[in-house]
């Protein structure tokens, strides 16, 4: 079974959410709205299939990342979620909440053995 299929976003805490985005937008060019920066892309294998990668700044007090404390979270793209999530707890990986449904997706949320949230998406086509 395929797991990761790629990076769906770079999430970080900071102290002044707007200040930072200011900052990447002038100095690296990353135009940042409510959601931060989404990069879209082509499937190398597949040029017709589209996908997209997100770099977002979030408030340091934010509930977000919890129960982990640390600063930032990955989020991978994945396939077939909730095989994968039936797999993750079969290994004893600690899930931190349900699957969630949106119109753009499914999400869980998982630690690894440090304590990083790991965000899991697979994304809706």
């Amino acid at each position: 079974m395929k797991k990761v299929t790629g990076i769906g976003g770079v999430f970080f805490k900071c102290a002044d959410p707007k200040a930072m985005n200011d900052w990447y937008a002038k100095n690296l060019g990353l135009p940042s709205g409510e959601y931060g920066t989404t990069f879209e892309w082509r499937e190398n294998d597949d040029p017709l299939k589209t996908g997209s990668t997100s770099w977002c700044t979030f408030a340091s007090d934010t509930k977000y990342f919890n129960p982990s404390d640390k600063p930032f979270m990955i989020n991978y793209r994945v396939e077939n979620l909730a095989e994968l999530v039936e797999e993750l707890k079969k290994e004893g990986v600690q899930i931190v909440d349900e699957i969630a449904e949106y119109d753009y997706g499914n999400f869980v949320h998982v630690l690894d053995p440090e304590g990083n949230i790991i965000e899991l998406w697979e994304p809706k086509d």
